[in-house]
């Protein structure tokens, strides 16, 4: 699977929801993992696709524990700031990824889906806000916003699985110590 592929994959898997008796069977930290995957086979020396790796395997504890306190209310306290921290680390990292995507894009010469992923990650950035302050009683959350979210997310996964096959996102090859014809 290309690294962009995996990403997206990954965020799919994240964002989605296919609940079955109250069970979310789209496991997070797998969304995260293959994001981090993704994410680790794009860097190269010095650019952003290490610290939006970072944060997503940072996400995989987060989300992991956002699972196992998420149904019980005697956890109330905990569930508020896991929640909080899992929103907070989804927004940061989906921003760290097109940030990420979005400066090899450009450093490719293929800058033409560029404004395209600027918007789509404002506007995550700016309904996952939205949504947050609701959850925590500051707004009502409106359908509209809920609607917005999903077209966002939508479109935003479409256009990763388009620029998956652009030549500046293939992997890079894992480094190795072999010094073959060395002697």
């Amino acid at each position: 699977m290309r690294p962009v592929t995996k990403i997206a994959t990954g965020l799919v898997i994240t964002f989605g929801a296919l609940r079955f008796n109250g069970l979310d069977l789209l496991f997070d930290p797998v969304g995260w993992g293959l994001c981090a995957d993704g994410l680790l086979r794009l860097q190269r020396p010095g650019d952003a696709f290490a610290r939006a790796q970072a944060w997503a395997v940072g996400m995989i504890p987060v989300s992991l524990v956002a699972v196992f306190t998420g149904g019980t209310p005697t956890y109330e306290p905990i569930r508020y700031v896991i929640g909080t921290a899992a929103t907070v680390g989804g927004l940061v990292t989906v921003w760290l990824i097109a940030d990420a995507l979005m400066t090899r894009m450009r450093s490719g010469g293929g800058g033409s889906q560029v404004p395209l992923l600027d918007v789509l990650r404002w506007a995550v950035a700016g309904l996952g806000t939205a949504g947050l302050l609701a959850g925590h009683g500051y707004s009502e959350l409106s359908p509209v916003l809920l609607v917005g979210w999903f077209i966002v997310i939508v479109a935003l996964v479409v256009v990763l699985y388009r620029a998956a096959g652009r030549p500046e996102f293939s992997a890079v090859p894992p480094a190795s110590d072999d010094k073959v014809g060395s002697g």
